[in-house]
């Protein structure tokens, strides 16, 4: 059945693009210092719904629990999900209470009851983001536009990192046979008696390494260092002043790049997951290479033939590449018109914001990744997502806040 696009107003005060929980936390953080604020804004998300992509996500690698303590979720009460789980506590994971997958699940569509929201997003993606006479003119996939006064880009947008050597594959292959893990989805997968091999040593390869295994395959994990085991991708004093403080009195931007670099220090497990792991390598049905890497690799028809760097030569039916992501804002194509029109210095990718993630010289406000340079190490988690709304909805919600007039938003 067709989806019939809504009918949108004019011109709106405050447009969201991205309805993941970055965006849901904003909203309720919003809401609650600014409650005028609830008729005067639009969120923008292809699927129509709250957290679409994020529960897709955990649900294709079968993740069962989050990294991120209890104390992280889009409920302005930092105590809702702790009340929210007294009765599941065998939910909540060691050693930080971490909320399970469905936990949190339930307690985001509780919030989103609560708090009235859930028709609030509609189901457009937007396009192209013009800058107008101080506004901006979205434009949607549909062809559809609308005006906003201010816009908060919230989509967690981030290239896929593709190792060097995939390019010098010289024959054509299936691409479900070699891709990033962020096209792996292990919901509809058969895999018994392959051979899978996972380049990385993240939270990520960890899950896919696990799931593979509940499918029936044998693993190997290729890693270009130690396997490293942390609890959280950023050492929890990163959470608060400890850390912070140093990070926001350093004035040169490419050391706080150089400081992000370090305290996320490439991919880790958690202890859990490490332990997880052993377990399987130890029953034969993982193989860790640890400092190890890919040379080369040809395809045969059937199955990879794989070159590493310790002269092992291995044979496998698929390659994930779960490599991470990079955030490079000079590629993100929502903002094409905006760098155009309102240049800004970008360092290794990440813009140069002001203290509120504003835009220099206009009312866009960037979360997540992207918003690293002013948050630290964290900001694409959701620690960094409550630091970023504590600094938009101040922007947004201070006296200065003229909103647009509501004859223009009939």
């Amino acid at each position: 059945m067709e989806t019939i696009a809504p009918q949108l107003p004019d011109k709106i005060s405050l447009a969201i693009i991205g309805g993941g929980p970055h965006a849901l936390m904003l909203v309720t953080h919003l809401l609650q210092k600014h409650p005028k604020m609830r008729e005067r804004f639009v969120v923008f998300d292809p699927s129509g719904r709250w957290m679409s992509r994020w529960e897709n996500q955990f649900a294709a690698f079968n993740i069962p629990h989050l990294r991120s303590p209890a104390v992280h979720h889009p409920d302005p009460n930092r105590f809702a999900l702790r009340k929210f789980a007294e009765s599941r506590s065998s939910e909540l994971f060691p050693p930080y209470d971490l909320p399970g997958t469905q936990l949190f699940q339930d307690l985001c569509m509780d919030v989103i009851s609560r708090w009235d929201l859930e028709n609030r997003v509609i189901p457009l993606g937007v396009t192209r983001i013009e800058p107008v006479a101080n506004n901006f003119r979205l434009w949607l996939q549909d062809g559809q536009s609308i005006v906003a006064r201010r816009v908060v880009l919230a989509t967690g947008n981030s290239k896929e990192q593709i190792p060097n050597w995939v390019e010098k594959i010289e024959s054509e292959y299936p691409q479900d046979k070699l891709c990033h893990s962020t096209k792996v989805d292990l919901r509809g997968l058969q895999l018994a008696g392959e051979k899978i091999a996972i380049v990385g040593g993240g939270l990520t390869s960890g899950h896919l390494a696990v799931g593979g295994i509940s499918k029936g395959a044998k693993v190997n994990l290729i890693i270009r260092r130690q396997l490293q085991e942390k609890l959280f991708d950023a050492e929890p004093g990163w959470l608060g002043p400890k850390y912070l403080k140093g990070f926001f009195a350093e004035s040169d931007l490419e050391k706080r790049f150089a400081m992000i670099q370090q305290a996320r220090n490439g991919g880790s497990v958690t202890p859990a997951m490490g332990m997880q792991l052993r377990r399987e390598a130890r029953n034969g049905n993982l193989t860790i290479d640890e400092n190890c890497q890919v040379v080369k690799l040809e395809w045969l028809g059937n199955s990879w033939l794989v070159e590493c760097s310790d002269g092992n030569i291995h044979e496998f039916n698929r390659i994930w590449l779960s490599t991470g992501t990079k955030f490079d804002v000079t590629t993100e194509p929502l903002l094409e018109e905006v760098f155009a029109a309102y240049p800004i210095p970008v360092i290794n990718g990440l813009p140069v914001l002001d203290t509120c993630l504003r835009w220099r010289g206009c009312e866009l406000f960037i979360m997540g990744g992207f918003a690293a340079l002013q948050i630290g190490p964290t900001a694409r988690n959701l620690s960094g997502a409550l630091m970023a709304c504590e600094k938009i909805v101040h922007a947004i919600a201070k006296p200065s806040f003229m909103p647009i007039q509501a004859k223009n938003l009939s």
